[in-house]
């Protein structure tokens, strides 16, 4: 009898944050995978725990010469892709009284132009794979604009449009993608913010949620279910209500900056 061979995943930034969590549970699942961030220590330190099973192939997703390597180094592994979790990404806040154009182009390198490589590189890997499915971190800031947002914001509402569109070209071929929009998740990156966060979620749950709703293959898994409950009715508001609501959250504190 025929054992099913396991499937095969290649998880971005999954050094820290969910994408840690993400892996762990993909991991105990029996799956392979194969791991990308700049710090190759927790990549290697996965590996370990995890014989047989991880596939470390560490890199710079902005530089898209990387990317192509990486790719061909994963071809060479396994031949082949069935999922491919696009995770990686950074945030920073603009301050609008001393704009920075640096930040804005910054960020959308990081989330945007280092997935579009990122899924240059997947595609043929996935045509190649089992039920394929490619998924991408977007963000519940993408339903409401926020202040100081622009940069974090911008580059994530251009990642939700570049995987609703690409949804329908892949469609003809079989490759199912769904978006992720998680609210508040406890990491080390949202540890630095200054503000609230409501109904927050430890990263341990998050994750636990997000692999367990890619099984049905969604087309978006957005979450807490009391944040969107709360957000999506704001989302719908005429334009001057939004800014209504936008200006009231504006805060004279000088602006973070979170490195990758």
């Amino acid at each position: 009898m025929s054992r099913t061979p396991p499937r095969r995943y290649w998880l971005t930034g999954a050094s820290s944050g969910i994408g840690a969590a993400l892996a762990e549970e993909i991991l105990k699942s029996g799956a392979h995978l194969a791991v990308s961030s700049r710090q190759v220590a927790p990549l290697k330190v996965l590996s370990q725990r995890y014989p047989g099973q991880v596939l470390v192939v560490a890199g710079d997703l902005t530089n898209s010469q990387t990317v192509r390597e990486i790719g061909q180094q994963i071809e060479q592994a396994w031949g082949s892709l069935d999922s491919v979790i696009l995770n990686a990404g950074t945030c920073e806040y603009v301050d609008a009284r001393q704009f920075d154009a640096s930040i804005i182009e910054h960020v959308v390198r990081t989330n945007l132009l280092a997935s579009s490589y990122c899924i240059e590189a997947a595609l043929p890997l996935l045509r190649k794979g089992t039920a394929p499915h490619l998924i991408g971190m977007a963000s519940s800031v993408t339903y409401l604009p926020l202040p100081r947002a622009e940069a974090y914001g911008a580059s994530k509402a251009g990642l939700r449009y570049l995987f609703e569109s690409l949804r329908i070209d892949l469609a003809v071929e079989g490759i199912d993608v769904t978006i992720i929009s998680p609210g508040f998740v406890e990491t080390p990156l949202t540890a630095k913010n200054d503000f609230p966060m409501p109904l927050s979620w430890p990263v341990d749950k998050a994750a636990r949620h997000i692999f367990a709703k890619l099984k049905d293959r969604p087309l978006e898994i957005a979450f807490p279910a009391l944040f969107m409950a709360a957000l999506w009715p704001l989302s719908k508001l005429p334009a001057r209500l939004q800014l209504a609501i936008g200006k009231r959250m504006v805060r004279s504190n000088p602006p973070l900056r979170d490195p990758i």
